[in-house]
């Protein structure tokens, strides 16, 4: 998946919250069990010392076999009888080992498998989270969902130069989004976003958002001129970390909301054209929203960016009349 660093560094701090939550949780009941039956305490350090003692028959040499056969018929007897001391006190066997959150990686977010470390289902999980989260501090992303958008607040009337009826055409813009969303693989295409202002390209770009994310992928959601002040402070000061760029190349789906509203500059267009350009060239998706027409893109951006975007990204024209100004 192609989170950003600082989504894997919360998953991680927060699978490490609750592995240490459960051990000193451990520790606290360990020590209510030891001081209620020191023979529990007895039994742990007798079965530890097994281990030991097979390691240094193993070392003596002699008949080892015999001796770790006797090893083993003691160390099992132990934890019998330490299985049965718990119980009948009212605890469960592994009453003082850490009850991890996760029994497959013990909270770790990773576990072993046929020799491979394998991220684990939580880690899997938490990072989705945090994702939702990052995206959630610039736009709001509970706020735009497919069930939140609502095609019925466009148009009946054709439009009187092209006869397309509003309605009819946000509604398969619509469903053509919402299919976009739940099919979502790394290897989808990527979208332009185009027309008026408030005729629903952010709220229809912030709900592929939320379905993406929630399906587990990497998501970096910003605005254009957002992205680009960022990309020109980290540029352009010894100060600034300077993986903004890489995380924006790594992340399963990039989304550039209002393209065309930022302060350009050569080095703003240089930056628009390579993010597009060494997306598409590893096969990644890009969705981009913007006020202006391929005309004006053209114009701003070149004709290369252009060009690039009409062999590589799926055009949805968005048709209407401001649903802001329509609610008031």
């Amino acid at each position: 998946m192609g989170y950003s660093s600082s989504v894997y560094q919360s998953a991680a701090n927060r699978l490490a919250e609750r592995r240490l939550f459960a051990e000193k949780q451990a520790d606290r009941r360990r020590a209510e069990i030891y001081q209620k039956l020191p023979r529990v305490k007895e039994l742990e350090q007798q079965i530890a010392s097994c281990g030991v003692e097979a390691a240094r028959t193993v070392l003596r040499g002699g008949d080892v076999v015999a001796e770790m056969t006797k090893l083993k018929d003691k160390n099992l007897s132990l934890q019998s009888e330490l299985r049965v001391l718990l119980n009948e006190n009212g605890y469960g066997e592994n009453a003082t080992e850490p009850q991890y959150s996760c029994k497959k990686c013990g909270d770790t977010g990773y576990y072993e498998s046929q020799g491979r470390t394998v991220m684990c289902a939580c880690m899997k999980r938490e990072l989705v989270a945090c994702a939702c989260e990052e995206v959630n501090r610039t736009a709001p992303l509970k706020l735009c969902t497919f069930e939140s958008f609502d095609p019925d607040s466009y148009s009946l009337t054709p439009d009187p130069s092209t006869g397309i009826v509003p309605r009819r055409h946000m509604e398969k813009i619509y469903k053509y989004c919402m299919g976009y969303a739940q099919s979502f693989t790394p290897a989808s295409g990527s979208i332009l976003m185009k027309g008026a202002t408030g005729l629903g390209k952010t709220h229809l770009s912030l709900a592929i958002a939320n379905e993406v994310i929630r399906r587990g992928y990497g998501v970096i959601y910003a605005s254009a001129p957002e992205l680009l002040l960022k990309l020109e402070k980290e540029h352009f000061s010894r100060e600034q970390s300077g993986d903004t760029f890489d995380a924006l190349l790594s992340c399963d789906l990039l989304i550039i909301d209002d393209l065309g509203t930022e302060f350009k500059t050569a080095f703003s267009v240089s930056q628009i054209y390579n993010l597009f350009n060494s997306r598409v060239l590893q096969g990644k998706p890009v969705i981009i929203s913007t006020n202006l027409t391929m005309p004006q893109l053209e114009k701003e951006y070149s004709n290369r960016f252009v060009s690039r975007i009409n062999g590589a990204a799926q055009k949805l024209d968005f048709l209407g009349d401001d649903f802001r100004v329509r609610r008031k």
